[in-house]
């Protein structure tokens, strides 16, 4: 089929009462999906309300109102499926509505899938059960409780959570200090008006982004944007760009001691580099050196994981819109200082420009095998995209491979120079260390 081979892009087609609709044109799927995003500032006093409306309107709608009644709906919908959830890119909290369906290409021509099935999307998110002007109390007592369980679960991934935590005590005082479901205290305090005061102000004045994929025709998404324009909308909120240039300070050390065998070693860094300048894809293939997605021919996983035996895993991550880097590794306890040690090594060889020809090859070449291999997912493709808007580029998948492509050994070691350490986390176990 000829629109299999459109070359996926993004079009923005409306911009309504501070609504942005998207759409990604790909004939690659079967099916299509609608994605509506909310974007908020983290903040302490609404991370736990922001997180737990979603949880209570997945719960009903006006028409369909109980879970059951919308999964039988979905099925009708040839096993449409229907999610919702909070997120954390920088210093923004990001809930989510997503629904993912069978394109009409591939149905009978009456059925109307797309339109049917925004109107789920639609109805969930501005028409909720209510009870005597709030939200059902049944719903928001049980989405109270999965919340606080979601919480406190979070201890769980302890290789996560050491990363979070890391971060979370780099930026104690920064907005992206806070914790996107909030803490279980915040989350106890809310009460039934408190919450549906802040749904209302929610949908109101947050600005929102609605992403659609597939074929879709344009009177169909014509209608839609009549829809979404008919939302009662003001005072928009402004939701700035996460700032990255912090002061240079002492190192700080930060130990948590849990019952665990295995430490929890992570090193938090700023990168001093910001998402949408092009040096950011010299800090792409950094990291890729360094130890990102743990590859085997990184450096982290070659000495401090296969020559020195000093790590059960190694490797790096960014936090790209709020210019972080963090080095993480599960060691024996007593390895710690050991570790440290081989980790602040190979940085300073990466500095010093002893980034073996190898190395760097393999680095680009998978970067570039990372990249397209989002395009084979439409979730993956809107996250990119949505990512792309927030950090305020228009590259798309082919721009980004370029530009990754054209990065040489010496601007590694420049972007090498920026980056400085800022905490060392340490999870250790309760009888030692």
């Amino acid at each position: 089929m000829q629109e299999a081979l459109l070359e996926e892009k993004v079009v923005k087609i409306a911009s309504v009462n501070g609504i942005n609709v998207y759409h990604i044109k790909t004939g690659k799927f079967k099916t299509n999906t609608i994605n509506i995003f909310f974007h908020d500032t983290l903040s302490r006093e609404t991370a736990a309300l922001n997180a737990l409306i979603p949880a209570v309107l997945r719960r009903g709608c006006r028409s369909l109102p109980t879970f059951q009644q919308i999964a039988l709906y979905l099925e009708e919908l040839y096993g449409a499926s229907f999610d919702c959830g909070v997120a954390k890119k920088g210093e923004r909290q990001i809930v989510q509505f997503y629904i993912e369906f069978i394109s009409d290409r591939y149905t009978s021509e009456n059925n109307n899938l797309f339109e049917k099935a925004f109107e789920l999307l639609f109805e969930i998110v501005t028409n909720p059960v209510l009870e005597n002007g709030v939200f059902k109390t049944e719903y928001l007592e049980q989405e109270k409780e999965n919340l606080k369980k979601l919480i406190a679960s979070r201890v769980n991934d302890k290789m996560q959570y050491a990363v979070e935590k890391c971060f979370e005590e780099m930026c104690k005082d920064e907005p992206f200090g806070v914790y996107e479901y909030g803490t279980i205290q915040d989350v106890e305090r809310i009460e039934n008006g408190m919450l549906y005061s802040r749904y209302r102000e929610f949908v109101e004045t947050l600005p929102v982004d609605v992403y659609f994929t597939g074929i879709i025709e344009d009177d169909k998404l014509g209608r839609v944007i009549e829809k979404l324009s008919g939302i009662s909308r003001k005072n928009i909120k402004n939701v700035e760009k996460s700032r990255i240039d912090i002061g240079a300070k002492d190192v700080k050390h930060v130990t948590e001691k849990m019952d665990v065998n295995q430490g929890k070693l992570t090193l938090g860094f700023r990168t001093n580099t910001s998402p949408d300048n092009d040096d950011y894809y010299k800090l792409l293939i950094y990291n890729g050196i360094l130890g990102g997605g743990g590859f085997m021919h990184s450096k982290l996983f070659q000495n401090v994981r296969e020559k020195e035996s000093l790590a059960y895993y190694v490797f790096s991550r960014l936090e790209k819109y709020k210019g972080l880097m963090a080095v993480s590794s599960g060691i024996e306890i007593k390895n710690k200082d050991r570790a440290i040690e081989i980790i602040l090594k190979q940085m300073d060889e990466i500095k010093k420009g002893n980034i073996s020809d190898y190395e760097l090859e393999a680095t680009l070449k998978t970067s570039e095998t990372g990249i397209k291999s989002l395009k084979d997912s439409q979730l993956q493709m809107v996250d990119f995209y949505l990512s792309q808007s927030i950090a305020g580029i228009e590259d798309n998948f082919d721009e980004m491979i370029q530009k990754a492509k054209r990065v040489t050994r010496q601007d590694v070691v420049e972007i090498a120079g920026r980056i400085k350490l800022d905490t060392i986390y340490f999870l250790t176990s309760r009888n030692k260390g």
